[in-house]
């Protein structure tokens, strides 16, 4: 990453980035056009690597993504209910094969049979009428439950709008020290896998020193199975802004910058609308209730790629550089977005903030255990007989959240993939060992992550699983590591050779791989699938054994 290159792409500030400016430049055709490449390049004083280097990476910016008209999801919960092949079936006999393209995970992981269509989303039953859904239809029948087992924070009834910003108001008045100590008494850790200390973050920016400082809200929920960041930007976006502008009253921060995902169409219309909300209520802007407090959001829409959930590779994705994992340090919190000061914190963490200020960091650290307060958001999939979205105490027992709020399962399940395909893979005879928190799933050789739920059928088989999460891997690697990048690629093609051809797969050769690519790659993609695959060989063994040497 080069210092004076993120100087020079931040110069126009937010008004105007290079990377939504290609998105735009994308929008009639599916990808950029060689002369309006060129025009940016020559406004942005970059070169032409830079920009083709940007345009090649994403799924919805290179040229292959042209002329596409439909997507297809390919996410593990859709893969694994194998829904999949009924909508191809009838997008193929109303689209050109070249009009199909795929998008992974859409976050209908709850009904699976998921597209997109014309910047929307559908699920379900919607395949049925995708006719009328190609005609100008844009509604979808999508439902799923929302219930909370212990104490209600981000599924309590939203209050009316201006009652809701009083919690802001009145924070503004204190000093951002003491908002800052409550941050602190309430222990909250980072909801989006690395459950590391948010005030720490926050103190860590405040303490850096600059004119620019950003708080970058992480909405790129890439994981498959993983629904619950659309949940809050859905249904209680100023939960997430309001934390937001909390969070940059504590660190100093000016400016708010949203990154979501492309895949989540309906979100950035809503947070969008939300901010406008805020604006025509004079609540953005300089010196905000009189206050001193200048703040202001940037809403910027992803382009599909799974390795921006990476703190440092979203930074380099808003800048326009081509999203590879930075080497730290320096740290987000001394050097981040354009080199200034940044805090990065996903969707769910952000929005625990306006309670905690309501009601004080020690309430807050009440509810969950010592190490992992407060609650958190699951999310179920299909293989459930309530699939949704739960919130649940930290330390909750894994058997309620599967057996009493999920119902339990609609059909023989063998293991869940918890936290993303970098996440654990627990089978079904540990959920009675298991509790929804971070201490408990580490200690058990689990990940908790963002707690999303992939489970894995019994007839479904293991082998196919473990190459799918290479290949998945493979694809959104951003290629700076070598052990990512051809360890993965590595990976898929053994795997692959060994259920289609006449091989058999070293274990030493298998466990070597994994090894290296936990320990030598630079971030928690490459380092964090061998975890899945480990739990796989160690779990199901009689299973995966015919695919290996004696």
């Amino acid at each position: 990453m080069s210092n004076n290159l993120s100087y020079l792409l931040g110069r126009k500030g937010t008004s105007k980035i290079l990377f939504e400016e290609l998105g735009i430049a994308e929008q009639k055709t599916g990808t950029p056009d060689a002369e309006k490449m060129e025009a940016l390049r020559n406004e942005f004083l970059v070169g032409r690597s830079t920009v083709y280097g940007t345009v090649s990476f994403y799924d919805f910016l290179r040229p292959e993504n042209q002329g596409k008209k439909i997507y297809v999801c390919n996410g593990s919960a859709c893969m694994t209910a194998g829904t999949q092949k009924k909508v191809y079936d009838k997008a193929g006999a109303l689209y050109k094969a070249d009009e199909i393209g795929e998008m992974c995970c859409l976050g209908r992981c709850h009904e699976n049979s998921a597209f997109h269509v014309d910047g929307k989303n559908y699920s379900g039953a919607d395949i049925d009428t995708l006719d009328k859904i190609k005609g100008g239809d844009k509604k979808t029948s999508e439902q799923y439950h929302v219930a909370h087992k212990g104490t209600p924070i981000l599924t309590a009834p939203y209050p009316e709008f201006k009652e809701y910003y009083n919690i802001f108001a009145d924070a503004i008045k204190r000093p951002a020290a003491e908002l800052l100590g409550e941050l602190k008494d309430s222990g909250v850790r980072g909801r989006g896998g690395a459950g590391f200390s948010m005030a720490f973050k926050l103190e860590s920016c405040k303490a850096s020193v600059s004119d620019t400082k950003f708080i970058v809200c992480n909405a790129d929920e890439g994981d498959p199975g993983a629904f619950s960041d659309r949940y809050i930007m859905e249904q209680r976006p100023h939960a997430l802004l309001m934390g937001m502008m909390l969070a940059g009253y504590m660190a100093g921060a000016n400016w708010g910058v949203i990154y979501i995902r492309g895949e989540y169409p309906e979100s950035v219309e809503i947070v969008n609308e939300a901010v406008e909300a805020l604006r025509k209520e004079k609540l953005l802007g300089q010196n905000i209730l009189d206050s001193g407090f200048n703040f202001d959001f940037k809403v910027i829409k992803a382009q599909g790629a799974y390795i921006c959930g990476e703190e440092t590779a979203l930074l380099s994705s808003i800048e326009g550089q081509r999203p590879e994992v930075r080497v730290r340090p320096p740290y987000p919190t001394q050097k981040g977005l354009f080199n200034q000061p940044t805090v990065v914190n996903n969707v769910e963490t952000l929005a625990n903030l306006p309670f905690i200020m309501k009601n004080g960091g020690k309430a807050f650290a009440a509810i969950g255990t010592a190490k992992s307060t407060g609650t958190k958001l699951v999310s179920l999939d299909s293989y459930f007989n309530r699939p949704g979205i739960y919130e649940v105490d930290m330390g909750t027992p894994l058997s309620v959240v599967v057996n009493e709020l999920g119902g339990g399962f609609r059909k023989p399940v063998k293991a869940m993939h918890i936290g993303g395909p970098l996440g654990g893979l627990v089978p079904v005879s540990k959920i009675n060992d298991l509790t929804v928190d971070f201490d408990s799933f580490a200690k058990e050789g689990f990940l908790l992550g963002h707690a999303s739920v992939v489970c894995i059928p019994e007839d479904f088989p293991l082998v196919k699983y473990i190459e799918h999460l290479f290949k998945f891997t493979a694809h959104e690697s951003c290629g700076k590591c070598f052990p990512c990048r051809l360890g993965s690629t590595r990976g898929y093609e053994m795997f692959e050779k060994a259920q289609n051809e006449n091989y058999k797969l070293s274990r030493e050769l298998v466990t070597d791989l994994l090894d290296t690519m936990e320990a030598g790659s630079l971030c928690a993609l490459g380092g964090g699938l061998p975890l899945p695959i480990k739990n796989a060989l160690k779990y199901f063994d009689k299973e995966l054994a015919p695919y290996f040497e004696k």
